[in-house]
């Protein structure tokens, strides 16, 4: 058995609430909530239930993906209290972990937060270290949906024009983001240690200075390590640079998703023109300078600068492709399955087309051509970053 202090994943995690939405209780909110067409756009803060209907609508209309601080506490357990929905862990550290655990790599968590939810669900060779004091209990809501969910109401008519997953988050400890003492002790051994979960602060104080002791005990890494960082929405966007700024020299890969993509750019990117993602992962890598720039899509993954990194790509998209079809329950033949799937036509030309601009600066996987009743869209990304990590530890990225 690999050592689970080799691979450090942080920095917090929670249980979430994940439901899927359907039309009928969508359209009565609709009417209860007297909510317009012309409504549909996100609202600045959540702070009742009524914003929250009206934060989804507006992203089920788009096909988008985010995630949100609620002021409401209550607003997140009514809306989950209206669906069916499933106990589950979250935050990327913790999915990832979950995921190199069905691949034999063990892990050390860094939490914030931990109560019998938690310990019932974790993964037996997941060890942890916990920054905080006493048990916690503050659920995400993981809504989910899918292709085609029509919701008519009122002057509201939409489709959605793809399933995606969003994420409404009022969490006291992740918030707060509080480092355990020993973390550089740790990170002394590590050989990959993944960074994730600042986008859920709100205090600009408690950011810069969890920040600086981050960087106290990261001096700790041994020569050689692989720094990861995973981005995400920001309750606060404009968090999202104050955390580059002090972490940019620290971090030898940095991940993100279409939708930190496009929000990096201001414009939307079509994914599948070589020449558009060109531009925009040129463009992205000027704006943070890290050795390697990953992006996973729905379509692909690439990763741009320094470092061999196919195999870990083609891993993270595998094990990403698996959980969108057999969610959490997957076993060893559905991932050999899925390996032998053929790969998209569309992103195998793209692919093709996006090596022949860039030349040997970029790696690029094609993604599975995948038709699915009810796919799983929560959790993608960090399943793609736990296949990657994975690799990492397997082929001894020293």
């Amino acid at each position: 058995m690999a050592d689970a202090s080799r691979t450090i994943l942080g920095l917090g995690g929670c249980v979430d609430y994940e439901l899927k939405l359907t039309t009928g209780v969508l359209e009565q909110l609709v009417v209860e909530y007297g909510i317009v067409a012309t409504e549909l756009t996100s609202p600045a803060t959540v702070t009742s239930e009524r914003d929250l209907v009206v934060s989804i609508l507006g992203y089920v209309a788009r096909g988008g993906g985010g995630e949100h601080f609620v002021a409401s506490a209550p607003a997140l357990s009514s809306f989950a209290d209206r669906f069916p929905h499933r106990e589950t862990l979250g935050g990327t550290s913790v999915r990832a972990g979950i995921v190199m655990s069905r691949l034999g790599v063990p892990s050390t968590l860094h939490l914030v937060s931990v109560n019998d939810t938690f310990r019932r669900l974790l993964p037996a060779d997941c060890e942890y270290i916990n920054s905080g004091v006493g048990d916690t209990f503050h659920p995400h809501l993981i809504v989910q949906y899918d292709k085609g969910l029509r919701v008519r109401a009122g002057d509201i008519d939409i489709v959605a024009p793809f399933p995606n997953r969003l994420i409404y988050v009022n969490d006291p400890a992740n918030a707060a983001m509080l480092l355990t003492g020993d973390l550089g002790d740790r990170l002394r051994k590590a050989d990959i240690f993944l960074i994730s979960g600042f986008n859920a602060m709100r205090d600009q104080a408690e950011l810069d200075e969890r920040l600086a002791s981050l960087k106290e005990h990261m001096r700790q890494l041994p020569y050689g390590a692989v720094a990861y960082f995973e981005d995400a929405a920001y309750h606060e966007p404009a968090f999202s640079r104050r955390v580059r700024d002090a972490l940019l020299d620290e971090i030898d890969v940095y991940g993100m998703n279409e939708d930190e993509l496009q929000s990096y750019i201001g414009r939307p990117v079509d994914l599948l023109s070589a020449e558009d993602v060109a531009q925009a992962l040129t463009a992205v890598h000027a704006l943070i300078p890290v050795p390697t720039l990953v992006l996973h899509t729905k379509y692909w993954a690439a990763a741009l600068g320094a470092g061999a990194y196919a195999d870990a790509l083609d891993t993270g998209t595998v094990m990403a492709a698996t959980r969108y079809c057999h969610g959490d329950e997957f076993s060893e033949e559905d991932v050999e399955r899925v390996r032998r799937l053929a790969r998209r036509p569309e992103s195998v030309a793209f692919a093709a087309a996006l090596r022949s601009r860039m030349g040997a600066t970029v790696d690029c996987v094609p993604g599975f051509a995948l038709d699915v009743q009810n796919p799983t869209t929560v959790g993608l990304g960090d399943t793609f970053v736990g296949g990657f990590l994975a690799e990492l530890a397997l082929k001894g990225h020293r």
